[in-house]
């Protein structure tokens, strides 16, 4: 196994014309978007904007080392974060508001997103972190075709919302080492109400367990995360429900090995004021008790 895990999973499309395939396959998903569960159907070959309002070209708001994500992610270099702007949700508590729903960013062409990956790995990152990247599948394939035959050979994280379309995440198998994924409520009146999205919970359950089918539970090796699957779950106040719940459904129907970061830096912020029962920090006994939640549904690998 540890052979397999010598090199990133893209490298092995170099040879013959894997790459070039899923390229197109991906690239033709823009003509009606499907790309997420949202399936505007609007043609962004044309410059049609959908729900995301991702333009044709793959749009960035900034990138370079980041030493703020997990420690296997960060090591001693940092982890390399392309932030893309847009999103197919809107959490109205968004700590990156003016990216994901202002779009705060510039276009870049399929070399220009390959020559960051690039960059990034130059200065030693240990790996490319696509934030927020589901939008923009199809350009970053054609990025990571170029990246890759100019001997790019780092991990690839996807680091996402986890509200994602099966059929997209499979055109990313073999090319995703390690799956990111959010996991935010289960109530589907939360996550209308705060997501505007109320069949999240199904969706992100359904992609969590077509991210853990492709890559499994995380292998770390000598500090760094080299492939698998890092659930993150950001508790939120008066809703540790819904943090009991998610943590029963990785435990049970995902795998009890998986690694899961539960987050305490909840801040309300952007338009999380219009709702009082968040409008809050989360207190220490709140986090204290999905801590407790988490290992007594099960999860062996609990990270805060």
């Amino acid at each position: 196994m540890q052979s397999d895990l010598a090199y990133p999973a893209y490298r092995r499309l170099l040879s013959g014309s894997a790459f070039e395939e899923i390229e197109t396959r991906a690239l033709e998903r823009l003509r009606s978007c499907n790309l997420c569960p949202r399936n505007c159907g609007v043609d962004r070959l044309k410059g049609e904007l959908g729900f995301c309002r991702g333009p044709r070209l793959a749009k960035v708001s900034s990138y370079g080392p980041h030493f703020g994500e997990e420690r296997p992610l960060v090591g001693r270099n940092g982890s390399g974060t392309i932030f893309f702007t847009g999103c197919n949700l809107r959490c109205c508590f968004c700590q990156n508001y003016d990216i994901s729903h202002f779009d705060r960013g510039r276009e870049v062409t399929a070399p220009e997103l390959a020559e960051m990956m690039l960059a990034l790995e130059a200065g030693g990152c240990h790996n490319i972190n696509l934030v927020t990247p589901t939008h923009f599948v199809p350009q970053i394939i054609s990025s990571l075709k170029i990246a890759a035959s100019m001997g790019l050979s780092i991990p690839v994280v996807y680091n996402c919302g986890g509200y994602e379309a099966i059929e997209t995440l499979r055109l990313l198998e073999g090319i995703v080492d390690i799956y990111m994924p959010d996991f935010k409520f289960m109530s589907q009146a939360s996550s209308k109400r705060y997501l505007n999205a109320s069949d999240y919970p199904q969706v992100a359950k359904a992609a969590l367990k077509e991210m853990h089918r492709q890559v499994g539970d995380l292998v770390i090796k000598d500090g760094i995360a080299l492939r698998g699957l890092l659930v993150r779950h950001l508790v939120m106040p008066s809703h540790l429900d819904d943090s009991r719940e998610i943590f029963r459904l990785i435990a049970t129907e995902i795998s009890p090995s998986t690694f899961v970061n539960v987050m305490d830096q909840y801040r309300p912020c952007h338009e999380a004021d219009r709702f009082p029962e968040i409008a809050r920090r989360i207190s220490v006994e709140e986090f204290e008790r999905a801590l407790d939640y988490a290992r007594k549904e099960g999860l062996e690998r609990i990270y805060c």
